[in-house]
């Protein structure tokens, strides 16, 4: 009991360290020494849960179970709005929709009709359609699109439209433009999607070692920052598998 005793103890004195080295207004102080178990509780899931990695999780796990609870609820939600209203903003909606669907025909369409007049040199909208070009395979469209984006809109995500055009080229089977292109885009590129893209070209290519090196290096950046955004996670996980697989 003793030992127990001086371990809850040394729990509150870290919570309470906390409390004041984050600059949590003092009373919770009382609050963690006053009630040894319960304040413990209460300020974790007050003070520090919001907003934490285990709360991103949450969320996440969340969200996963009501997708595969209703997997299209988001899709009728967003097309039932620009059904009452066709505006830019439902229409933008949709298309972001119908990417996460994998409906990039239909995605392609939407973006389109969102470039006239004075979102006809939109960078987002730009951007949007040649993603989802890319997703579909028109490599003609998204060449044209990328190519639009550069001219009219040079300084919207500019290291994320270099890697587009990457993908077109090596989607056009310009291998060696390709390799170029990734090549000098993974150092700089914010993120992991740059590295794991070379990496899978590299390894479409039979370059397996320099494949794996660059998954190696995805797996080495996500541990180094850590990222909790899904989006990282992803390239994360799928670098892990492939050097599991390879």
């Amino acid at each position: 009991m003793p030992i127990i005793g001086a371990v809850v103890l040394f729990i509150q004195f870290c919570f309470a360290y906390h409390a004041l080295k984050t600059g949590r207004p003092y009373w919770w102080v009382f609050v963690i020494m006053a009630f040894p178990v319960a304040g413990c509780i209460i300020y974790y899931f007050v003070e520090v849960f919001p907003g934490s990695r285990e709360q991103r999780s949450a969320n996440k796990a969340a969200r996963a179970l009501a997708r595969a609870l209703q997997p299209d609820a988001d899709l009728k939600k967003r097309a039932e709005e620009l059904e009452i209203c066709g505006s830019l903003d439902n229409k933008l909606a949709l298309a972001a929709e119908c990417m996460n669907h994998q409906m990039y025909l239909e995605a392609m369409r939407l973006y389109e009709s969102c470039l006239a007049g004075a979102y006809a040199s939109d960078g987002a909208i730009l951007f949007g359609l040649a993603s989802a070009s890319i997703e579909a395979s028109d490599w003609g469209k998204a060449g044209a699109a990328i190519a639009r984006l550069k001219s009219d809109a040079p300084k919207f995500r500019p290291l994320e439209a270099r890697l587009l055009e990457a993908r077109v080229l090596e989607g056009q089977g310009q291998t060696d433009a390709a390799l170029a292109a990734y090549r000098e885009l993974a150092p700089v590129f914010v993120g992991l999607e740059a590295r794991y893209r070379y990496g899978s070209f590299l390894l479409r290519l039979g370059k397996h070692e320099a494949a794996m090196e660059m998954f190696n290096d995805v797996v080495k950046h996500a541990k180094r920052f850590a990222s909790s955004i899904e989006e990282e996670e992803r390239w994360a996980s799928a670098a892990r598998q492939a050097i599991a697989g390879g």
